[in-house]
């Protein structure tokens, strides 16, 4: 008997150790040939803090509705700065659940900034002149949901906060069903003379409407699931549903404007968090929130009921006219120009926070190629052929994994159906052998922001003794970076103290902005001449002008909230 329980045990050990054998290794550096579902997202960010305790910081910011923690990874290099004193860089991904490839941008743009830290120029420079907030999941229970439950490339995308979608009194009890229990929620389509569809004759997977007085074969019957609550209806009262990128505070806009909208503005405990977290460090002045497909590069506004001070867009167009190089086939465009929205994150940051935000729409479905380059492209309005070629490319390239063929079921109101269609992972994220591609050219993209993040240096050029114990100081700030200081909407609507330059150690007696220091033209400020306010706008410079009375150190400051600070003295 006890020899029997040692083989049991013996065998249960085998067991254990061949399955964690099969686990894919999380080990510095990350690799990016697959996805992370959430634990591996999590244990992702704790490897790289434990390889590099010196640069990193990471923290949950927050927990979802069902109790899983928000983390975010900061990086900053201690010994060249506090990180309030450095211009902020945020990087945030999958606020919708199905999003996933977005915080694999994150994950990416953390290790690299860490693993060639000290070894790349421009990595160095961005981790040493900037601080780095990273959050790989915002809707933590919406990527959980994606890769543990069935679903199609469409949805777990939502916060899951309970609602009768219905009118039933019921809540979240008539979602679609995994019938086949292949992981997937596929499509279902039954034969039927009278349908509206029939098979394409060049490829019977694809379903094609017929044409007038053309005899159908089949009916179309929406995605795979059962009438759960017994109303005569299918799969129309999935999880509830709360759109976390429509619930934040700036413009936001009631649900019968906006579908997902929220009752209220915050209402997604998580999106909470992370708007405070924001909060908390006032330094970003540059953000990005990585979402799914289209390949664009989105800026504000949003709507149409703001028109972006033209000094902004010159800034914003620092980064985007150069990330649509980097991302070949991206466009870089408003928000709007795409459709309005109200309640975003990109408004929020922008117009409550006061940093320039960029929404990266990631993969291209038209990248899924199957011909010859001399070949002309399918046009967007001839869907069946796209879908022959997506289905070449999916039989061909990624070897049928992308696509679950027409097979027999028994279903149990329509009796004998066909399941088939674009599986859970594919449609709206790129096969994993395309990742490594889409990840080093977003993430190359931050990088480039950050490098352009504003950098003021200050030099005193001119100091001249002038009549009854006057000094006259003459200081030059030059900002070398292409970001302002500043939004200029930021200072049109007073979002923080704008940035200034102080003197102290003498009785100033006047100062002011030099418009001409060759010609003396000075405007001078009538109150309080040893403070002058300004925003510094990318690569330009200012010039100020102090009459001081007094002899012994004047100290000149620098203070931005975004753009860090920095000091010089003067002897008198």
């Amino acid at each position: 008997m006890i020899r029997k329980i040692f083989s049991l045990l013996a065998i249960f050990s085998l067991a254990v150790s061949v399955f964690a054998a099969n686990e894919p290794k999380i080990e510095v550096p990350l690799r990016f040939d697959r996805y992370y579902d959430y634990d591996d997202v999590v244990k992702a960010l704790e490897v790289l803090h434990e390889a590099y305790p010196e640069l990193t910081k990471l923290e949950s910011i927050g927990e979802s509705e069902e109790g899983l923690k928000i983390y975010a990874l900061t990086i900053n290099n201690k010994k060249t700065g506090a990180e309030h004193d450095k211009p902020g860089v945020w990087v945030d991904g999958n606020i919708h659940g199905n999003e996933i490839q977005a915080g694999e941008v994150c994950l990416y743009y953390a290790n690299m900034l860490l693993t060639k830290y000290g070894e790349n120029e421009q990595v160095t420079k961005a981790v040493d002149s900037n601080v780095h907030y990273i959050i790989p999941v915002v809707n933590v229970d919406g990527r959980n949901h994606f890769f543990k439950d069935a679903h199609t490339p469409s949805s777990s995308r939502s916060i899951r906060i309970p609602k009768d979608d219905d009118g039933d009194g019921l809540f979240d009890e008539d979602a679609p069903d995994d019938l086949d229990g292949d992981g997937s929620i596929c499509q279902m389509r039954i034969k039927d003379p009278n349908g509206n569809y029939k098979p394409d004759p060049e490829d019977p997977r694809i379903m094609v409407r017929v044409k007038p007085g053309e005899k159908g074969e089949y009916t179309i019957l929406g995605s795979e699931g059962i009438d759960n609550d017994g109303d005569g209806r299918f799969n129309e009262d999935a999880e509830g549903y709360l759109d976390p990128n429509r619930n934040f505070g700036y413009h936001w806009q009631p649900p019968y404007v906006q579908r997902g909208a929220g009752n209220f503005p915050f209402s997604g405990i998580g999106i909470k968090a992370v708007d405070e977290f924001a909060a908390k460090h006032p330094n970003i002045i540059v953000n990005f929130s990585f979402h799914n497909s289209g390949g664009m590069w989105l800026r504000v506004p949003a709507d149409n009921t703001t028109v972006l001070p033209a000094s902004d867009i010159t800034a914003y167009d620092v980064i985007g006219k150069e990330a649509i190089k980097i991302t070949p086939g991206y466009v870089y465009m408003s928000s709007f120009e795409l459709y309005p929205t109200f309640g975003d994150s990109d408004g929020q940051m922008f117009f409550v926070h006061g940093s320039y935000t960029f929404v990266g729409e990631l993969f291209m479905r038209e990248q899924e190629t199957y011909k010859e380059k001399s070949d002309k492209p399918a046009t967007s309005t001839d869907r069946t052929e796209r879908n022959r070629e997506q289905l070449k490319f999916n039989d061909n390239v990624t070897q049928g994994e992308l696509y679950k063929d027409w097979h027999p079921y028994n279903h149990p109101v329509y009796g004998e159906i066909e399941i088939g269609g674009w599986v859970k992972m594919s449609s709206r994220l790129p096969h994993p052998f395309m990742l490594p591609d889409l990840v080093h050219r977003n993430a190359s993209v931050v990088l480039l922001a950050a490098n352009e993040t504003p950098k003021v240096e200050m030099e005193v050029f001119d100091v001249k003794e002038m009549d009854n114990n006057l000094k006259r100081i003459r200081v030059r700030l030059t900002n070398k970076n292409g970001l302002s200081t500043m939004t200029a909407q930021a200072v049109k609507d007073k979002l923080y103290t704008i940035d200034h330059l102080k003197v102290s150690g003498a009785k100033v007696i006047a100062g002011g902005k030099i418009n001409d220091y060759r010609l003396d033209q000075v405007k001078y400020k009538d109150h309080k001449p040893e403070v002058q306010f300004f925003a510094l706008p990318g690569h330009d410079s200012a010039e100020y002008e102090f009459i001081v009375q007094g002899k012994g150190e004047i100290k000149l400051e620098y203070i931005s909230q975004k753009a860090g600070n920095t000091s010089t003295t003067v002897k008198l």
